[in-house]
């Protein structure tokens, strides 16, 4: 008498071997603490990854603004105007701001700090940095040493809007028969708040007739170029060919390269560390569907005896692993996103706004990680159910019989 061999038995078989049984209680014990480690791996993996994508965007997201998607700097004497004004006819939707820079040391009354100061054209650099816009007032007539600052800078000095501050310049003036530091006093006209204190605290804005009047700077020459377009990867290489030989462009994935290699590599270690967790509940398959298979040897032999053939018996224990398997990744993939949404929506952990840019704690999953933790739970899984089967299907119904 042959065992009919179609899914119907097979699915019956595998729905009879999920029932609690008195006899063998730790076989039901064991394979729940599978379903739940490898839900609670699905989980977390899905939450922690979230987690970084978030800081990693909102990392983005500051420095996108405050660094510019595209810099023009100069190994001479400077960026020429007309290499600017090259550029805007070129490329009429990118934006573009020249600038000065210098280190200077920003007093107070009794207040001394250190800072980086831009000079620029306020209206320009309100149309491409966001932070700036929202400190520049367009109805306003900026004098030539009005100044805007960030507000930790600020507050560290103690200075309100309309205060008047002394900057000293690293370049030297003759007094007599010494020398001393170049001073000049700017008003406070603004602050501004770019989430960074980093940012908020060394940064400096005034206009490009204060570096000139004060510095001797040339009016047709600039430190450098800002320049802002939403697609900055696709147009560096054609800012490069606009350029002359003594100048060069770069983008803020270059200018933080390191630190957002050293973002992707923690994600990178994180996944596989966690991955480990829905290894070690893989082991629980393992002993689950082991155990299974030593308590129901003589109903693997008779299923044998009465025609049942070595697939049919690997396929029982295959699927019953990978049911188990599968009840896990659907619970941690529910839990995971019940828990991305929890996160998102109520504020249970808070950050320092000055260290991370944000109070929030910002989750954003991708499909693509969310696909690999699929991935990689599925083929787990896939291996913790093949070695049981092959022991089930191995089973000899001679010996067996012949010894109970």
């Amino acid at each position: 008498m042959a065992l009919p061999s179609d899914f119907r038995v097979v699915r019956r078989i595998v729905r009879y071997y999920l029932r609690y049984d008195r006899d063998n209680p730790f076989i039901f014990i064991s394979a729940m603490l599978a379903f739940l480690g490898i839900a609670a791996g699905v989980m977390v993996l899905m939450i922690a990854m979230g987690i970084m994508n978030g800081t990693q965007k909102e990392f983005e997201k500051k420095l996108f603004v405050m660094n510019y998607p595209l810099t023009v700097v100069s190994f001479g004497r400077g960026v020429r105007r007309s290499t600017m004004e090259k550029i805007e006819k070129a490329l009429p939707n990118v934006k573009v701001s020249p600038f000065y820079t210098t280190q200077v040391i920003v007093k107070y009354s009794d207040a001394i700090d250190g800072g980086l100061l831009y000079g620029v054209d306020f209206r320009k650099e309100a149309a491409i940095n966001s932070v700036f816009a929202k400190a520049y007032d367009a109805n306003r007539s900026y004098g030539t040493f009005d100044l805007i600052a960030g507000d930790d800078l600020a507050r560290t000095l103690g200075a309100g809007i309309g205060d008047k501050i002394t900057l000293y310049f690293s370049q030297q003036q003759a007094v007599g028969f010494g020398s001393m530091p170049l001073q000049k006093r700017f008003v406070l006209t603004g602050t501004f708040d770019s989430g960074l204190k980093a940012y908020d605290k060394a940064i400096l804005y005034t206009g490009l007739k204060a570096f000139q009047k004060i510095l001797k700077k040339d009016p047709d020459r600039f430190d450098g170029l800002h320049l802002y377009t939403d697609r900055p990867m696709e147009l560096i290489d054609r800012v490069k060919a606009l350029l002359p030989d003594d100048a060069d462009v770069e983008g803020w994935w270059q200018q933080n390269g390191n630190f957002f290699s050293a973002m992707q590599m923690e994600k990178k270690a994180l996944f596989l560390v966690l991955l480990m967790i829905i290894l070690v509940a893989s082991l629980n398959i393992v002993s689950s569907l082991l155990m299974t298979v030593m308590s129901r040897r003589k109903e693997i032999a008779l299923l044998r005896t009465l025609g049942a053939t070595r697939r049919e018996i690997r396929q029982i224990f295959f699927r019953l692993g990978v049911l188990i398997g599968s009840a896990g990744i659907v619970a941690g993939t529910v839990l995971g996103f019940l828990g991305i949404w929890v996160l998102t929506h109520f504020d249970i952990i808070t950050l320092p706004a000055d260290v991370y840019g944000t109070s929030h704690l910002p989750v954003d999953l991708l499909p693509r990680d969310f696909f690999m933790i699929l991935a990689g739970t599925a083929f787990i899984v896939l291996l913790s159910a093949l070695y049981p089967a092959r022991k089930a299907a191995s089973t000899d119904p001679l010996k067996v019989l012949r010894n109970e």
